[in-house]
């Protein structure tokens, strides 16, 4: 069991795991790009194990499980395949561009095909578009919320005008970099302490 109160900035918790989801499947999406930076970035970081799961590759169909996910019945073998993946990562990393305000179709429909494997964890927020991807993030922690993921405040935001050469190709503003510590700080802070949540039901069930 982690104890939170013992976490501090350097402090080694080489138990965490933390997904890095990249939430858009788009044929030349520039999440690709993203994720790579944002993983370059995190594996700095000592205190947690980080991984990339691209949803691309995970290629779910649109939701087709007859039982709602909640119930924990699922039928299809590639539900069951992306519920074990979840399963393994104690927090999360969401990648998303904003879609006419909100989060790619890909992404809330991978949100939609589990239940529990979310329940309990933490995540942080990388969000880009127009405005930052401002508009999607916000709707993304209203269905974290729903699915009992709690979500730091510290989040990264890229826009077009500011993050990407000629509005296309992925280039972070240097200061981008000191915003990824807090970030850091906040979500493994809480991803040890919602590990500390989910194995203290363990023991009362």
């Amino acid at each position: 069991m982690v104890d939170v109160s013992s976490i501090s900035e350097g402090t080694i918790v080489t138990d965490l795991k933390i997904g890095i989801i990249l939430g858009s499947t788009r044929p030349g999406r520039n999440g690709a790009a993203i994720a790579q930076w944002v993983k370059d970035q995190v594996d700095l970081d000592t205190r947690a194990e980080f991984e990339v799961i691209d949803l691309a590759d995970a290629n779910l169909p649109i939701y087709d499980e007859a039982i709602p996910a909640a119930m924990g019945q699922y039928q299809a073998e590639h539900t069951r395949a992306f519920a074990e993946t979840i399963a393994k990562y104690d927090g999360f990393i969401f990648l998303t561009p904003e879609y006419n305000h909100s989060i790619s179709g890909a992404l809330k429909n991978a949100l939609d095909f589990v239940y529990a494997e979310w329940n309990n964890k933490a995540a942080a927020i990388v969000s880009w578009g127009s405005v930052g991807g401002a508009r999607a993030a916000e709707h993304l922690r209203l269905i974290l919320a729903e699915l009992q993921v709690a979500t730091v405040r510290a989040q990264l935001t890229f826009t077009f005008a500011n993050d990407f050469a000629d509005f296309s190709t992925f280039a972070p503003n240097p200061g981008a970099v000191s915003a990824v510590e807090p970030m850091l700080d906040q979500l493994i802070a809480w991803t040890a302490a919602m590990k500390t949540v989910r194995e203290n039901a363990a023991v009362a069930a």
